[in-house]
């Protein structure tokens, strides 16, 4: 898609900032939103220039006031399925999970910094997000038990593995909304900060990796991180992990990682995840896995 209407795209010197563009609705989601953001991480992952990747909202209110279900938003963006008999129908599927999903697939890491009110798919779809920042002024309310419907962006999945289960029952339950401070104690976010210093901080974290790793590796690393705390035993663990050393440890990056800390220079990594992942991955797809 090379051109977008509710969000803005910015490329500089390794780092893509995705910025939910409707300040005048507080950045509402919509149907179009999701499509642009997922048409915006295909270009990102695609592109191995960019080497990390921030999201925030535009103006100084929100980050995303959750979904617009006005006429002018398009009307529902969560699943009507009254419209159909069989719920495995495609017209079923939440929109949030469709845009959760596709973030959940990236193989770039992804910073969130959340710059005011998040509730609703607002602070849903942050949760498979890497690292969450929020300002000062940040506002978090997993609604949903308030609109009589229930947590949806697989959020069910997301929520409990990062803040656990007892904290992410208590929020859903009430429906509440609370401060910054609050979601920092419940590790929903890493930090808090002044609003003017948010996106610095956010620019600081990325440059950090985009500077000093190896994109090959942090690719692997965050396919790891993410699933392989489900399986059922370490082994499973094991496997990968041992199978991603022997690839990775015979490759360019880490034949450059070596030479760049012996002669104390920058690195320079070769690699790009377009091309470069191990032949194994994505493991999850292989019938052994399934």
């Amino acid at each position: 898609m090379s051109e977008y209407t509710q969000i803005l795209v910015d490329k500089s010197e390794g780092i893509a900032t995705v910025t939910l563009n409707r300040p005048e609705k507080m950045n509402a989601f919509t149907g179009t939103m999701m499509n642009e953001i997922i048409a915006a991480m295909d270009d990102i992952d695609a592109d191995d220039h960019v080497r990390a990747v921030i999201f925030t909202g535009a103006g100084d209110r929100a980050f995303c006031a959750g979904a617009d279900l006005t006429p002018e938003g398009g009307g529902r963006v969560f699943s009507d399925p009254t419209e159909v008999d069989d719920l495995s129908d495609e017209r079923v599927r939440d929109g949030g999970g469709r845009l959760t999903l596709r973030l959940f697939d990236s193989t770039k890491p992804l910073i969130s910094a959340c710059n005011g009110v998040a509730v609703g798919v607002g602070i849903t779809m942050q949760l498979p997000m890497d690292i969450r920042l929020a300002s000062d002024n940040a506002r978090y309310g997993f609604v949903f038990a308030r609109r009589g419907i229930v947590p949806e962006a697989a959020s069910s999945w997301f929520l409990p593995r990062l803040v656990g289960v007892q904290q992410a029952l208590e929020w859903c339950y009430s429906g509440r909304v609370f401060d910054a401070q609050e979601a920092l104690a419940g590790r929903l976010v890493r930090s808090v900060h002044p609003q003017g210093e948010l996106m610095d901080m956010a620019r600081g974290l990325a440059r950090e990796i985009a500077d000093n790793t190896s994109a090959v590796s942090v690719a692997m690393t965050r396919a790891m991180m993410w699933r392989l705390p489900s399986e059922d035993h370490p082994m499973g663990a094991h496997r990968i992990d041992s199978r991603a050393i022997y690839r990775l440890s015979r490759g360019k990056d880490a034949a450059e990682g070596i030479a760049s800390f012996l002669e104390k220079r920058a690195p320079a990594y070769p690699g790009r995840p377009s091309q470069d992942m191990p032949d194994f991955y994505p493991w999850w797809d292989e019938p052994e896995y399934k």
